[in-house]
Order: structure tokens, then C-alpha cells, then sequence
């Protein structure tokens, strides 16, 4: 893939299979530690996340879905991670992700990389 196509975006990583959002939840720790494993680090993180749940009509189960901002390749080996943490049965799907849905997380990306946000035409 060229650079120009590998370009940071927002991805989101699914953890499919939890029979509960409990059981989503718990996910989240560790999840978070294997991204960030040193909390107190200096900022910003290699790849800003975020959380979020998402039910599965098909099985009524949920879904952890943790949102990246990152390249489509980083995405990848971050998704490739946390499939050996959770291990089977469940599955782990990434996608594009819509901005406007991870909104706080492109604003933690352009804050982290000092770019400026543009709201209403006007840069913030």
C-alpha cells in the first residue's frame, strides 16, 4: 500500500461474542493496558482509542468496539493484538470508521499531532 493510501484514519476494531455488555465492559481493562501499558506516560499515546458498545441483532450479543485513529496497516496490528489477548471464540473484525461518530477521537488525534481543528469554517 502507498503512503497517499495509508493515510491515519479512524478505524474500529470489533470484539464480537459477548453474550452481555458486562461482559464487553470487562474487555476494556485489559484491552486498554495492552494498548497503554504504562498509564502515567508521557502523551500523547501511539495510537489514540476510545470505547464504545455496539449490540449484534444476529445473536443479541454485543460488541466491544474500540475506535483508532491510525493507519489502515497500524489498525491491522493492533487488531492483530488484541485477537491473541482475547483469544477464541471470539471474533475480531476491523473497519473504517465514520469521523463524525469518533469525533472526540479525531480531535485527540489533531490535539495530540498540534493540528488545528476547523469548526463552522473557523480554525480553533
Amino acid at each position: 500500500m502507498s503512503p497517499v493510501e495509508d493515510q491515519p484514519g479512524v478505524y474500529e476494531i470489533r470484539i464480537h461474542g459477548c453474550p452481555s455488555s458486562e461482559e464487553a465492559l470487562a474487555l476494556q481493562d485489559p484491552v486498554e493496558r495492552l494498548l497503554c501499558p504504562d498509564p502515567d506516560h508521557a502523551p500523547p499515546c501511539d495510537v489514540p482509542w476510545s470505547f464504545t458498545l455496539a449490540g449484534e441483532d444476529a445473536d443479541d450479543t454485543t460488541a466491544l468496539v474500540l475506535g483508532v485513529y491510525t493507519s489502515n496497516g497500524q489498525a491491522a496490528r493492533v487488531a492483530d493484538r488484541v485477537r491473541a489477548l482475547v483469544g477464541e471464540p471470539r471474533t475480531i473484525t476491523v473497519s473504517a470508521g465514520n469521523d463524525e461518530e469518533w469525533e472526540e477521537l479525531v480531535e485527540q488525534y489533531r490535539f495530540e499531532k498540534g493540528l488545528h481543528s476547523v469548526r463552522n469554517g473557523r480554525r480553533q
